[in-house]
């Protein structure tokens, strides 16, 4: 591989990288070819990319991107998982991975500069996807303004209550 070849490997991570709402980094050591394919097609499936890349690219191409905050971390076999839009789905699937196969294992993520430790991404995985958390708030905003008209809507309805009790009273002792 020559040089020009390295600089656009490390070129394109580094674009990746960049976009990247997350950046988990992990260790594949021990995994055979068809575990890892799953893997991948797993990941692939949640919208999120899995790379094996060379510690040095992966140093180089992290700078000035929220990947920085854990290039200590690059040493040995190193896999990257990362996603562009919902940083939840390849937290879920690792952790769900991992789970099955013991010797997959998650060294450490990156999340908007933040280092979040292996009991950090579990916890990221046990939260809801992005579209079942949009959902949830969508029903919260639906929720007060039903709530305001029926709020409203008593008033009146108490009202006209009171008065057909009125008239009924009326009737009856008539």
């Amino acid at each position: 591989m020559d040089l020009n070849e390295k600089k656009q490997i490390v070129e394109d991570l580094h674009e990746r990288l960049k976009k990247a709402a997350i950046v988990i980094l992990t260790d594949y050591k021990g995994l055979n070819v068809e575990s890892v394919t799953k893997l991948r097609d797993q990941l692939r499936a949640a919208g999120v990319e899995f790379k094996v890349v060379k510690n040095t690219f992966l140093r180089r191409a992290s700078e000035n991107t929220s990947a920085a905050a854990i290039s200590e971390y690059y040493t040995g076999p190193s896999a990257i998982a990362f996603s562009y839009k919902d940083p939840v789905a390849p937290a879920k699937v690792l952790t769900k991975f991992a789970e099955t196969n013991d010797k997959l294992q998650i060294r450490v993520a990156a999340l908007d500069g933040r280092v979040l430790n292996f009991e950090d991404i579990k916890a990221l995985s046990l939260l809801p996807s992005r579209e079942a958390l949009l959902s949830q708030v969508l029903s919260a905003m639906q929720a007060v303004p039903t709530s305001f008209v029926n709020v409203l809507s008593a008033v009146p309805r108490s009202l006209v209550q009171v008065v057909q009790a009125i008239k009924d009273k009326k009737e009856a002792s008539a």
